[in-house]
């Protein structure tokens, strides 16, 4: 489910704030106040060059084109031409040599920060809970990542140089009408007040439709993430052209939306020139009766229309800069969003320390346990949970599916904190715990393994990064994993594909295994580690695994139930409750669940009778 629906609602509060969004990269252009100076010079260049122009214009037409009466002052004249040209050059060189600056520097500068934008979302995402993952799309967060970064740059690496240059020359501009005819320039400003309110009128309007765009940009990517990500499924279900459809509809929706706003931009844009340029042609013509009369000079009036047209083309640009402003307004809003998201797990302030591990493993003890998933307040998936895990005990976790197995992983690794209750490691509370030095106490082989896109060292490397070649193939030996990695085309350096799509899944499972190994923790976690082998590849990781157990405490989750029965203790779960616990023997003598789940499975494999 996206979290769109709720996002919204608060971007409609923030909205009023508009571009006042923008502040919110503040603290990620601090760190380059250097290179805004340097390109804040190249700009004053560039606009100081640009705004000397029209004057050397007027130069050149009232004093080089003046009629020359005598030799003398037709020679003053083509002197006067000359030095006109070559000031224009220089000013020309100037402008060159400013604006590549200023080009440079900026786009360096919008480079530099997206990408610091994009490591800070993505570092910030990736430590939140599993809580945030079951209400945000991943779709949608790399949308954001991408999408609304790339918008960013647009703005930082060249709409803010452009908005600046064309306030400089608008400015100068307007500074220099005043200079060249007070009265045109105060009749051009009283129309221009006229022309500001349809653009403020319209920018609202765009600022909406850019944030609507954006969304349905992130929904059609989110879709398409989820799609490919279960190709698998839905190919088997022959569902392809439907999900063509679906992301097809998606599509259009968010083109027909990018339409609304192109659109509304378009008309900003179109108001913003034609009642700018009106504006000014009606000056113009005021001007042109005033040299006719002779109360303005030629040179005068050329020089007016040049500043009048930077003036009108500054104007016109700031609008188009403005579009540009708004939509990166809205992409801030959302990568904000995302950099707001608080985890309710966080490290304590003044982490503890594990005692000094000991050569039996760790000792965990939960404590009155009670958990309900946030998504599911009323709903217990623990309830009142007693359990004492000795140093260098097996305990089995089985039960019907429900029970609450994997979420007392999830406490243990605190992916989740519960609501009433402690779990302590090694006598230590695991919230007083840095989660790096929880984390890193425990190793876990999840149900569901997850192989990375790369090569198969790599993948078993996880586990331990610092880790040598040598002790990655010591760990996939001990996982029964070593032979099928060498029968690979370039044994461990093969690459394994996307998700491991190139191994079965009992060879991803011995992968997760060995990684699980190479950690070397103190408290090692199954869950269903061999629920994806065949009996020959179980056999082996069987035996890997009552050797890896040696030394550690280990928590086995298992619903076959042949898995389990040489645990030193097994634990039934049932409805979030230890219902029963004891050895596979006692167990079945109670005659309880557990009894019920044996007789089940074993009567399943028994022989039919004929």
């Amino acid at each position: 489910m996206s979290k769109r629906s709720t996002s919204s609602s608060d971007s409609d509060v923030s909205r009023k704030g508009s571009l006042a969004t923008l502040k919110g990269l503040l603290p990620f252009l601090r760190p380059y106040r250097r290179q805004f100076v340097l390109a804040g010079v190249a700009l004053l260049f560039a606009a100081g060059a640009t705004l000397a122009i029209p004057a050397a214009f007027k130069q050149m037409i009232d004093l080089g084109f003046a009629p020359a009466i005598a030799a003398s002052a037709a020679a003053r004249n083509i002197e006067h031409v000359d030095a006109t040209f070559l000031a224009l050059f220089g000013l020309a060189a100037v402008l060159a040599v400013a604006t590549a600056a200023r080009f440079f520097t900026v786009s360096w500068l919008g480079e530099r920060v997206t990408a610091d934008i994009r490591s800070a979302v993505y570092r910030h995402v990736v430590q939140q809970s599993p809580e945030f993952f079951e209400t945000t799309r991943t779709g949608e967060v790399l949308s954001r990542l991408t999408t609304d970064t790339t918008l960013i740059q647009t703005v930082v690496g060249t709409s803010i140089s452009l908005a600046l240059r064309n306030t400089l020359l608008f400015t100068g501009g307007l500074v220099m009408l005043f200079v060249t005819s007070p009265k045109l320039t105060s009749i051009i400003l009283g129309l221009m007040v006229l022309v500001v309110l349809p653009i403020v009128m319209f920018g609202r309007r765009v600022r909406k439709l850019s944030r609507d765009s954006q969304d349905r940009i992130a929904d059609a990517s989110a879709l398409a993430g989820e799609i490919l990500n279960a190709m698998p499924t839905v190919q088997a279900f022959t569902h392809e052209a439907q999900e063509a459809r679906r992301f097809g509809a998606s599509v259009e929706e968010a083109f027909v939306t990018a339409i609304r706003r192109i659109r509304a931009r378009a008309t900003l844009t179109m108001l913003a020139i034609l009642l700018v340029f009106g504006a000014i042609v009606f000056v113009l013509w005021l001007g042109a009766h005033a040299v006719l009369q002779g109360t303005m000079t030629s040179g005068d009036l050329g020089q007016f229309i040049l500043y009048a047209a930077m003036v009108a083309g500054s104007v016109g640009a700031l609008s188009e800069v403005m579009g540009d402003a708004q939509r990166a307004a809205g992409a801030t809003e959302r990568l904000l969003e995302l950099l707001a998201a608080r985890s309710d797990i966080q490290n304590p302030a003044h982490p503890a320390a594990l005692p000094a591990r000991t050569a039996n493993g760790a000792r965990l003890t939960l404590h009155d346990v009670s958990f309900s998933y946030p998504s599911r307040p009323e709903s217990a998936a623990l309830s009142h949970l007693a359990l004492d895990i000795r140093p260098g005990e097996t305990v089995a976790v089985v039960g019907p599916s429900g029970a609450g197995k994997t979420t007392l992983f999830q406490l243990l690794l605190r992916f989740y904190d519960p609501q009433a209750g402690s779990i302590r490691l090694d006598g230590v509370d695991i919230r007083d715990l840095a989660l790096h030095t929880l984390r890193g106490a425990i190793g876990i082989v999840p149900q569901d393994t997850v192989i990375f896109s790369a090569d198969a060292l790599e993948n078993i490397r996880y586990g331990r990064p610092d880790a040598s070649d040598a002790e990655v193939v010591a760990a996939a030996k001990m996982a029964a994993a070593h032979e099928f990695i060498e029968r690979l085309p370039e044994g461990y350096q093969s690459f394994l594909g996307e998700r491991g799509v190139r191994l079965s899944g009992g060879q991803r499972q011995r992968i997760a295994i060995a990684r699980a190994l190479l950690k070397n923790p103190p408290l090692l976690l199954l869950d269903e580690a061999t629920s994806a082998l065949d009996a020959e590849s179980e056999r082996l990781v069987q035996r890997a695994l009552e050797a890896a157990m040696v030394g550690r405490t280990t928590i086995i989750i298992a619903h076959r139930l042949a898995t389990v029965q040489r645990a030193d203790r097994i634990v039934v779960l049932d409805e979030g409750r230890i219902v029963e616990a004891g050895s596979h023997a006692e167990l079945v003598a109670m005659g309880g669940v557990y009894a019920n789940l044996a007789a089940l499975q074993f009567q399943h494999h028994a022989p039919v009778a004929a």
